[in-house]
């Protein structure tokens, strides 16, 4: 039997305690809830956060995209063959989900009343639809087929309600050609089938999905001509090690970006998030520690005249400060289960019913997003325990000074 532990149970028992340690150990078994809990939720809301703006941006641009090599970083890019031997071959790679072909061109949306500047994308038949269904807030997805062009576009809430627009009504795009000769306008009526929303108003504003013949007919690019091609994985993760292989398998002419390349400002500032948890969880880790160390000391001080008997039994000081760490690891125990039950449920209520709402515009949400990662969860519990225990050890050396005559004498 481990006498530490058993003598550590005693003490904690409630019968046990004393008038001082009683409500000093609530205080502690609060502290520990609090901190493990405010941690939980401020990590499942920074990194839902962090995953709704990634998600989203990848949505518009796909995790790698294949184009032209070249020094043009605009948006009209060279035509490259749609007859690759990557393509569609890439799709049966371990960790990528799908390829898939586009081009983007520059134009003007022009009302009678409105002009806005905006990019329509072209998409082939092949383009995965996933991330724009679930965004839909009037209308349908069009369908591409490669036998005629489409005239269906999808436009944004935030282009329909500037521009004064909505479902089914005609779309007056016009496109700057250029030639060897001169640059005129062109003009393409098209009609808006339906209406997204994905919050993000950076690339709401800006792009206008349509059937890719668009573009191939205002380029007068044949049919197997396409600006690039985009890659879509199965995890993000794998993101630098997939974008490596990308970049050696697709020829010396072709040059591959992936998403964090294309949008570096976008990601340095995600990144940046992390500072806040890790402020965060500095803070409440110390708090949870502080108030612990509070704790055990009262408890050695409440219980001097045990520690004096059993160094008179010829107890060793190391014995008698596991006792003291057995009843903190106790008390921090109970903590954590209080506070990741809170955590967690607050979060479940949160992630299922959308309870505390955020202005869309400032923070490219309608709801406060959350991500909850079992990894994250046992990794800030373990961490948890692990930093209070071993802050604990110090003061626990007091027991050491703590002369066994001494203390039976003023018992």
């Amino acid at each position: 039997m481990n006498t530490e532990f058993f003598i550590a149970k005693r003490i904690f028992s409630v019968k046990e305690l004393g008038s001082l340690s009683k409500p000093a150990v609530r205080v502690a078994i609060a502290s520990v809830v609090l901190s493990i809990a405010v941690m939980i939720v401020s990590m499942a809301i920074v990194t839902g956060f962090q995953k709704e703006i990634r998600d989203k941006v990848i949505g518009f641009g796909a995790h790698i995209q294949i184009s032209k090599y070249d020094s043009n970083s605009s948006l009209e890019a060279q035509p490259i063959d749609k007859n690759q031997s990557f393509y569609p071959a890439f799709d049966t790679v371990p960790g990528i989900r799908h390829i898939q072909v586009y081009a983007t061109k520059a134009g003007i949306i022009k009302t009678d009343e409105q002009m806005e500047g905006v990019v329509l994308k072209g998409i082939g038949s092949d383009y995965d639809w996933s991330f724009f269904q679930n965004r839909i807030v009037d209308g349908t997805i069009f369908k591409v087929n490669n036998s005629f062009k489409s005239k269906d576009v999808i436009i944004s809430k935030l282009l329909a309600r500037r521009m004064k627009l909505k479902t089914g009504d005609s779309l007056r795009m016009y496109f700057i050609l250029k030639d060897q000769t001169q640059t005129q306008p062109k003009a393409r009526k098209l009609h808006i089938s339906g209406i997204y929303e994905t919050g993000l108003e950076e690339f709401d504003k800006v792009f206008v999905i349509g059937d890719i013949a668009q573009i191939q007919s205002l380029n007068k690019w044949n049919n197997n001509q396409v600006a690039g091609f985009e890659i879509i994985l199965d995890d993000f993760k794998d993101l630098d090690k997939i974008s490596e292989f990308v970049y050696k398998n697709i020829g010396y002419d072709l040059n591959s970006k992936n998403i964090k390349q294309l949008n570096p400002q976008i990601f340095d500032w995600l990144g940046l998030q992390d500072m806040n948890v890790i402020i965060i969880l500095t803070l409440m880790i110390l708090v949870a520690a502080i108030n612990m160390i509070s704790t055990l000391l009262i408890l050695i001080l409440e219980r001097t005249n045990m520690i004096g008997i059993l160094k008179a039994l010829g107890a060793k000081n190391g014995s008698i400060r596991k006792i003291f760490l057995y009843t903190s690891a106790n008390l921090i125990g109970k903590g954590l289960f209080w506070g990741n039950l809170i955590a967690i449920s607050l979060c479940l209520l949160q992630k299922q019913f959308g309870i505390i709402t955020l202005p869309q515009e400032s923070y490219y949400m309608s709801t406060v997003p959350i991500n909850l990662n079992i990894f994250y969860i046992l990794m800030l519990n373990a961490g948890t325990l692990l930093m209070c225990m071993l802050m604990l050890i110090i003061p626990s050396y007091i027991i050491t000074k703590i002369s066994p005559v001494k203390a039976i004498r003023f018992s």
